[in-house]
């Protein structure tokens, strides 16, 4: 098969950020994650279980709740067609991220806690808008857990970054065995892990007077990593599919 040039970039970057996921934890992050876990083991069960169900029940308001529409225009597009629009509303979102962080950040502690579940929606409708660009539809229960599985590799440490990898690849097949019941889903390592990612960050925006500038810089950059992962997410299941088509024609001779 032959790729156009912008398509052997693409698959290059895809290379690149591939090997990132599946690198082994580093001493650091081994010294890391076993800080915030002991710091997690000071904080009392029944709160890490009302914080696990607050988070999972804002992401189930959002991503099983209302239908969403999605466009189908773009399913057949080029990657690189695709691409263009999709790094355009990454920049949307980017600056609706960096404005709601810099609101919130001004409005001292109490409207600095706003900023959790309004940021979370921010990330989440992104993805929606990413996924249908790439053309899946996400009224399909299992390319919402896909969006999930996005969600934990832009916002985990890097063992749990790894796992997480290794269970989106080849996602054609590893649908097939998911849960139909997404209470099923492991929203405790979900939270925690999202939590430990961005707690050191987000804390400095409850400062006053340095809130508003370090809420609108953080989330800027928590929504470029999430949109650079989703980006690289769906360029597996591009790769993953062209592979498939070229293989096809092959198999149908032989039959």
């Amino acid at each position: 098969m032959t790729h156009t040039a912008y398509e052997e970039k693409a698959l290059q970057e895809l290379r690149e950020w591939q090997q990132q996921m599946l690198r082994e934890p580093s001493l650091l992050n081994h010294l890391a994650r076993g800080m915030q876990q002991k710091l997690n083991s000071y904080i009392p069960e029944k709160v890490h279980k009302a914080i696990t169900a607050a988070i999972k029940q804002m992401i189930r308001v959002v991503l099983f709740g209302a239908r969403h529409t999605t466009g189908s225009a773009f399913a057949h597009a080029t990657l690189e067609l695709q691409e263009n629009v999709v790094r355009d509303r990454i920049e949307f979102y980017k600056k609706t991220a960096a404005a709601e962080g810099g609101i919130t950040g001004a409005g001292g502690f109490l409207l600095g806690l706003a900023d959790f579940p309004l940021l979370l929606s921010i990330k989440l409708k992104m993805l929606f808008d990413i996924a249908a660009l790439y053309g899946h539809s996400v009224d399909d229960y299992r390319e919402r857990v896909y969006l999930l599985h996005i969600f934990q590799l832009a916002f985990s440490g890097q063992q749990q970054r790894r796992e997480v990898y290794l269970q989106m690849v080849d996602w054609e097949t590893q649908k097939l065995h998911l849960p139909e019941d997404i209470h099923q889903f492991d929203w405790r390592t979900f939270q925690q892990e999202y939590r430990d990612y961005i707690d050191l960050a987000k804390m400095a925006q409850l400062i006053p007077v340095i809130g508003a500038p370090v809420g609108a810089v953080v989330n800027y950059r928590l929504l470029q990593k999430l949109g650079i992962t989703a980006m690289n997410a769906y360029r597996i299941r591009w790769k993953e599919q062209s592979t498939l088509n070229l293989l096809t024609p092959a198999d149908d001779s032989i039959l």
